[in-house]
């Protein structure tokens, strides 16, 4: 099981669970999201975020002082290429742009194998932060594909996910599509109340 991060801490959700964490901008969707993968990281688990809107550098400056800096993180820049900076080292990889679905995938499975199955580590957790930026550069059909593709990764290495969206961006079409790919749901309001929505049971509402 995974522990969920504040405001639901107490809450476990299985493995191979795919969570989409939505809501305006400003709401503080990525910190909830991220304070999730920092929960599992300090135990160790595996760490992965695909980011499509902020450079390496960025994620690391927010990410590790939920972690004292010490811990170590995957990520797959989808944007400093785009930029001129893309020569990978060590935990990071880039991809050419959010533009190009296939290469960000091969990125992240190349991360969680290394995890998984090099490392043997049982609990990994990935985030993708955004959709909204994605749907920015391909159309829903396209996007959906790889999700379905990346959820399904993420649920045969029994893994989380947790995918950030922009609710005010899209039409209800597009959410209610994107919405089929997800086990559950963290609906964030503008005033800092979070929905958590499951499967079989009630939601749960709380204050970020």
């Amino acid at each position: 099981m995974y522990k969920l991060g504040p405001p639901f801490s107490g809450t476990q959700v299985p493995p191979g669970t795919n969570l989409l964490v939505s809501g305006p901008p400003l709401s503080g969707k990525r910190s909830l999201a991220m304070e999730t993968l920092a929960v599992g990281a300090r135990r160790d688990e595996g760490t992965i975020i695909v980011s499509t809107r902020d450079s390496a550098a960025r994620v690391h400056d927010m990410f590790g002082p939920l972690v004292d800096g010490e811990t170590e993180v995957a990520i797959v820049d989808a944007v400093s290429q785009h930029i001129g900076r893309s020569t990978d080292i060590d935990m990071t990889s880039y991809a050419s742009s959010p533009r190009d679905l296939s290469e960000i995938g091969v990125k992240f499975s190349e991360f969680i194998q290394s995890f998984y199955t090099d490392q043997q580590r049982e609990h990994n957790r990935v985030m993708v932060d955004s959709l909204t930026t994605l749907l920015l550069y391909s159309n829903l059909q396209t996007v959906f594909r790889f999700l379905h593709v990346f959820t399904s990764r993420v649920e045969n290495v029994d893994g989380l996910g947790l995918y950030t969206i922009e609710s005010t961006a899209h039409d209800a079409e597009t959410l209610s599509t994107l919405d089929q790919l997800f086990d559950g749901t963290i609906e964030l309001d503008a005033d800092g109340t979070a929905t958590l929505t499951l499967p079989d049971t009630d939601a749960r509402t709380a204050t970020l």
